[in-house]
């Protein structure tokens, strides 16, 4: 590791940490990883007695490539973002993950004051973040964290999450063309439900990993 990446890598341990004070002052369990790895073997941990596990469409944790070991441990994988499934049961999957007894997902932002910031589509996503599954795990990579408040979230989600992600999903938006939000009014448009979760829900297991590197858009 150069001088610089140490530095960084120190930089954004700092503000890992911060976050994470956040999250646990509103009530989130909160735990810093040091990278991906850490995140990969916490999950595997909390899985428990767990039957079915939900996955919310995250970039953060598909890239844990979390499946196949799920599988082997005699999970029920309920993902509606698996191929060739057809727009039913897509729709009867993500009416699945609302009741799924652990779901994972990402956040598109996270304040360091402790508030998590998510735009979607469908609304699917968000839904069983707050309300329903009975544990809730949140993968946050560094990239994920705003220096300022929900304002502040909104525009990086606008800015540069929504864009990626309306091209990762070939959908068909300015944004995914321009690289820029123009508040559009496309059928395919994914700005569609915003929520800010500044506080854990009362009945929701939400554990926060926030993590010391760069993890989905």
């Amino acid at each position: 590791m150069s001088k610089t990446e140490e530095l960084n890598h120190w930089a954004y341990a700092k503000k890992c940490e911060k976050a994470v004070a956040g999250l646990a002052k509103n009530g989130f369990t909160a735990v810093f990883c040091q990278d991906s790895g850490e995140v990969f073997h916490y999950i595997l941990n909390e899985v428990g007695d767990a039957k079915t596990v939900g996955f919310g469409g995250s970039l953060s944790v598909a890239d844990l490539k979390l499946g196949e070991k799920l599988k082997g441990m005699g999970k029920e994988i309920v993902d509606h973002n698996l191929p060739d499934l057809t727009p039913e049961e897509k729709l009867e999957l993500c009416r699945r993950e609302l009741t799924c007894d652990l779901f994972l997902t990402g956040s598109n932002a996270v304040t360091l004051s402790g508030v998590l910031v998510n735009i979607d589509g469908n609304g699917n996503r968000v839904a069983s973040m707050f309300f329903g599954p009975k544990k809730v795990i949140v993968v946050v990579g560094r990239n994920k964290l705003v220096d300022g408040g929900v304002e502040d979230a909104i525009q990086r989600i606008k800015n540069f999450a929504a864009p990626a992600n309306a091209k990762r999903l070939n959908f068909a938006t300015p944004c995914a063309t321009t690289g820029f939000c123009s508040n559009c009014d496309s059928p395919q448009r994914i700005c569609r439900v915003t929520t800010i979760i500044d506080k854990k829900p009362r009945n929701t297991d939400i554990r926060v990993l926030v993590v010391n590197e760069d993890m989905g858009l």
